[in-house]
């Protein structure tokens, strides 16, 4: 995701924040962006090899040892996170609530069945529990699924189930589906895939937030590789908010609400697809 200072940026321009793995977590004198994919090519007078990282193997390494305990911090009510950090709390805190003020105004998830793809820490199935639908919630992440889990129990949520499964592997079908803060990890290419997999376990509707490619967006983004720093993570994918839209309308739905969450280091487009 991507990070960097306010500091010696002009007055007039927007603040910006970046979705889910937008902070890294890092120290406040720090500027650090996640670059794009990297290739590496090895020559020799017989051969040469292709090697692309592997950004799937990727975030399931960094999102169980270094990251699930940043972020677990992030996504909790610790004490123990710099001022970057809680910005990006509050952003994301801010879209898991424009969900829920949605649902609860629909007032009928009550007994619907919602599959959580990349459900991080539970941020948003065991609210989604608590209003009464059924969960199923995954995360590639070992580590994040577990922590869910645990989080659920000792709220007393009994009606969702977590475990651990890449985002392709989901099956099944469901009222709703969901997947928040999670396109940032997607490279460009395979956005309109992993979005008509989603709309193919969906019934009803479909919610996904993403950090959409914009020219100012993109423009911090080349600020940020500029300046990798120290503990740079997963790669930062900004997606064209047309790509969404078309592969919704492609599976065969309609947007019918959107919204933006903007902070000084958070900005996530949200958007409800409904089947048609």
């Amino acid at each position: 995701a991507l990070i960097f200072r306010k500091k010696n940026i002009q007055s007039t321009m927007r603040s910006f924040s970046i979705a889910a793995v937008a902070a890294l977590a890092l120290a406040p004198s720090t500027l650090a962006f996640s670059p794009a994919p990297r290739s590496v090519v090895t020559t020799s007078k017989t051969t040469t090899s292709l090697s692309v990282v592997d950004d799937k193997a990727e975030v399931r390494e960094y999102f169980n040892n270094e990251g699930f305990n940043r972020w677990n911090k992030i996504y909790s009510e610790s004490d123990e996170v710099n001022n970057v950090q809680l910005d990006i709390r509050d952003g994301h805190d801010q879209t898991i609530q424009k969900i829920l003020n949605w649902i609860e105004d629909d007032g009928d998830i009550k007994g619907k069945t919602v599959c959580d793809c990349g459900c991080g820490v539970g941020s948003l199935a065991i609210p989604l529990a608590q209003m009464g639908a059924k969960i199923s919630a995954s995360d590639i992440s070992d580590a994040m699924s577990k922590e869910a889990a645990a989080r659920a129990k000792s709220m007393g949520v009994r009606n969702a189930k977590f475990y651990t499964s890449d985002l392709e592997s989901v099956k099944g079908k469901y009222n709703t589906v969901t997947c928040v803060d999670v396109a940032i990890h997607y490279p460009t290419d395979k956005m309109a895939e992993m979005v008509g997999h989603l709309c193919s376990l969906a019934d009803e509707r479909v919610l996904i937030s993403f950090a959409p490619k914009t020219w100012y967006y993109s423009g911090l983004k080349k600020i940020g590789e500029l300046f990798p720093g120290p503990s740079k993570t997963t790669r930062a994918y900004l997606h064209e908010e047309k790509v969404v839209r078309d592969a919704l309308q492609k599976a065969g739905f309609e947007v019918a609400r959107e919204e933006m969450t903007g902070t000084s280091f958070y900005f996530s487009r949200l958007l409800e697809a409904k089947r048609v």
